[in-house]
């Protein structure tokens, strides 16, 4: 039988509002943070199967994507998720009575790890193809996409849907675009937008800034790891090298490391049921 969603509303440090999807009713919780320019959706199919295990998964909109508040001033930086991370930490376990695992990807893992470098929020730490020091030719790549098409716009989802194709070469095409119709918006004109604030990319704050505070923080909080850990990384992931992979558990000796073959940066959206099979076996 499938497991349907409900709703949830949350809360950010800046009053934001934080839109959610939960699965399930058990005892454990996980809170899954998606990357950047991704939205709750993205963790669709991960959700599913952590809630047929027993646990209570919450995907989250993080602050200016998907449903969730645009921030007003454009705080978006990397410590701006951070701080957002923690607070979904600490209110989850109040609604539901557990700390959560934090799930991260990308974005989400940055802010995951620098929150429980802060405070012990979480009851164990997945980070999905991240690590403090990634490849810097691998961002530009992201970042080029991200903002190819920010003031233009699609005329169509198919439109939309070629540029994610050229994008992820090695994903097969879905036979529907409408699962993409959930990470686009359509303003009035008529033309569909990537559905996160544009001040991601171009505001006074945004995670592209300060990136060598980032990488030290992310280092010192992983260094400060004691929870359970897993470094889930895309096989073919032009972010997470295989050398900054062992570099992180060089520092973080008690985490364990799943190598996702044919994923790339995407990892739970190129290989889901092998990515939500590492997680699962993992945390038990």
């Amino acid at each position: 039988m499938s497991i349907h969603p409900r709703h949830a509303t949350f809360t950010g440090v800046a009053g934001n509002r934080l839109e959610a999807d939960i699965y399930g009713h058990g005892e454990r919780t996980a809170l899954l943070l998606h990357g950047g320019g991704q939205t709750r959706h993205a963790w669709r199919g991960a959700a599913r199967k952590l809630a047929e295990r027993g646990f209570t998964a919450i995907p989250v909109d993080q602050r200016g994507h998907g449903d969730s508040e645009w921030v007003k001033g454009g705080h978006y930086g990397f410590l701006d998720y951070a701080d957002d991370a923690a607070l979904l930490g600490r209110q989850i376990e109040e609604r539901f009575g557990t700390k959560p695992v934090a799930i991260g990807a990308s974005l989400g893992g940055m802010a995951s790890l620098t929150a429980i470098g802060r405070e012990p929020c979480f009851s164990a730490l997945i980070l999905v193809d991240i690590v403090p020091r990634v490849e810097e030719e691998g961002v530009r790549h992201v970042h080029a996409f991200m903002q190819a098409r920010v003031e233009d716009g699609f005329a169509t989802i198919e439109e939309a849907a070629e540029q994610v194709a050229a994008y992820l070469p090695n994903r097969t095409r879905p036979p529907s675009v409408d699962g993409l119709r959930k990470n686009l918006r359509q303003k009035p004109n008529g033309r569909w937008y990537w559905h996160w604030d544009p001040a991601f990319m171009t505001g006074l704050r945004t995670p592209a800034m300060d990136r060598q505070q980032a990488v030290e923080t992310m280092e010192a909080a992983a260094k400060s790891l004691t929870v359970p850990t897993l470094l889930v990384r895309g096989g073919a992931s032009d972010i997470v090298t295989p050398a900054a992979a062992k570099a992180f558990l060089d520092v973080v000796p008690h985490a364990r490391l799943v190598d996702v073959g044919g994923a790339g940066h995407m990892v739970a959206g190129d290989k889901n049921d092998v990515f939500a099979a590492a997680i699962i076996d993992f945390l038990g």
